[in-house]
């Protein structure tokens, strides 16, 4: 067995014991047990020859991967902040640590406090800064559960325990002491409020708001309408930083750059730039930062060549995300998303390009590659999405194919209009028509098939029709690429 195989079979161990931990929580008298099989069956691989010592490290790494969600509980259970939760006002002080999230009538603040992190809901007026010291009097609560979501669990993934809905705060006079990463952030979040000025003065809604969301990953002063005709048209991705928004735009442009004459390794590198670019710009949010870790992965995979070769990159780069934060798996649905569709576009476009090809012939190559994007990384990720979501867009493989042929054209335009337009309304207008006129088709095309016909609402998804539509799925591809390939010796 190669090392590489080895390493995956280790990994995929490890990302299982997180899950089991995280579902069904592993009795410790039967954790005892699979630690002590591990080491017996390494021990004994070292004497007799014949028995793998695979085995038993996958035992071992399996124990490893409860150890660290069991860790993580333990980390939220005595955290000092949550402790507080529920027990009568406080007062505390800390430093804002994000740039704050503004809303249409409030806004939230991430607040540090020693080690710990409490969200507060304030109104939307007076305005804070990132790195303000505040000091907040009011009651420390848990995070709400409902029916239909669990802030509690969204939040968990961020280390938030504890929430504070609109205590009494006073700014703190103090000198601020950058570091270099606070530096630059600092930096960066200005920038983006530029860039965010830049777009509200010189566009109108719904185009503005559009915008913001492809270019800055700001969707929070959407209208619902706006957000539901998004969703039932499979388009919302494309409005949100998220790690299926990074891969299918990472994939569409390498295919764009491989169409206008660039060399393979220099569309993978300029991508990879983009990428970062991109999350530098929407303020290296948390969920930025995973998306461009996961984008960046996927374009290495990519350039490596072959599907088990990116396979298990992407897999030994999700074990080391778990690592760090394993309640990703369970709770991060971004996570989920971008992981699946990877591995959709690694595993089943080829597929998908193939039989393109006799649709589209020689003609068109670079549509048949955006549209096998498309295919390939919806169909791995609609399970999730019905799971979560309760949507399921009939006719999401039409819009994608009309949106993301225009989508490189729309980031390139908007990244040029909102930065000329912070400097010159003259300058940033020149860019804005074609940015305008494509956004406008953007609009059309969702207005024209978000009719309610066009997409099924589902309740109460079992996640057993998860693993049977996966399997299902995973047994489907396996038999194209079988076939594939021998059509391809033929």
């Amino acid at each position: 067995m190669s090392a590489s195989k080895i390493l995956f079979f280790l990994c995929l161990s490890f990302i299982g014991g997180i899950f089991f931990e995280s579902y069904i929580k592993i009795p410790q008298f039967l954790i005892y047990g699979i630690l002590f099989l591990g080491f017996s069956l390494v021990f004994l691989s070292l004497i007799f020859k014949k028995i793998s010592f695979v085995a038993g490290f996958c035992l071992l790494l399996l124990v490893l991967g409860v150890i660290r969600v069991q860790i993580s509980e333990f980390t939220i259970a005595t955290d000092k902040l949550a402790q507080l939760n529920g027990k009568g006002q406080v007062v505390l002080t800390g430093i804002i640590s994000d740039a704050p999230d503004v809303r249409d009538t409030s806004q939230k603040l991430k607040i540090k406090v020693g080690d710990s992190f409490v969200l507060v809901t304030t109104q939307r007026y007076p305005e804070y800064n990132y790195l303000d010291k505040v000091k907040l009097t009011g009651k420390l609560e848990e995070p709400m559960v409902a029916d239909d979501f669990n802030y509690k669990n969204y939040l968990l993934k961020d280390g938030i325990y504890s929430v504070m809905a609109f205590p009494k705060i006073s700014v703190v006079p103090t000198v601020l002491t950058y570091n270099i990463g606070t530096y630059l952030y600092s930096k960066v979040l200005f920038l983006k409020e530029k860039l965010s000025q830049s777009i509200e003065q010189d566009a109108l809604p719904p185009q503005s708001l559009i915008l913001q969301g492809i270019i800055l990953g700001n969707n929070k002063n959407m209208t619902q309408d706006l957000r539901t005709k998004l969703s039932n048209t499979g388009l919302r991705f494309l409005t949100a930083i998220s790690g299926v928004h990074v891969v299918i735009l990472s994939a569409i442009l390498i295919t764009f750059l491989l169409f206008l004459g660039f060399g393979r390794i220099q569309a993978f590198y300029f991508s990879i730039i983009f990428i970062w670019l991109y999350v530098a710009l929407t303020g290296f949010t948390a969920s930025g930062i995973r998306a461009a870790i996961m984008g960046s992965i996927f374009i290495f995979a990519g350039a490596l060549g072959r599907q088990n070769t990116s396979s298990r990159t992407i897999i030994l780069a999700g074990s080391l995300m778990l690592m760090q934060n394993p309640l990703l798996l369970i709770y991060d649905i971004g996570f989920q998303l971008s992981f699946m569709a990877s591995l959709g576009i690694i595993y089943l476009k080829p597929c998908v390009s193939y039989l393109l090809k006799f649709i589209f012939k020689e003609k068109c190559v670079e549509l048949s590659e955006i549209l096998s994007v498309s295919i390939t990384a919806q169909l791995f990720t609609l399970p999730l999405m019905i799971y979560d979501f309760g949507v399921i867009p009939l006719v999401s493989p039409i819009t994608n194919l009309l949106i993301l042929p225009v989508m490189p054209a729309i980031l390139a335009l908007g990244f040029i209009f909102s930065i000329l337009g912070a400097f010159s309304g003259l300058l940033g207008w020149i860019f804005y028509v074609p940015c305008w006129i494509l956004i406008s088709y953007f609009l059309k095309v969702m207005d024209f098939f978000s009719q309610p016909w066009m997409s099924k609402t589902l309740t109460n998804v079992s996640w057993l029709w998860v693993l049977l539509a996966y399997l299902i799925i995973a047994s489907t591809t396996w038999f194209l690429n079988k076939k594939i390939s021998i059509l391809r010796e033929i």
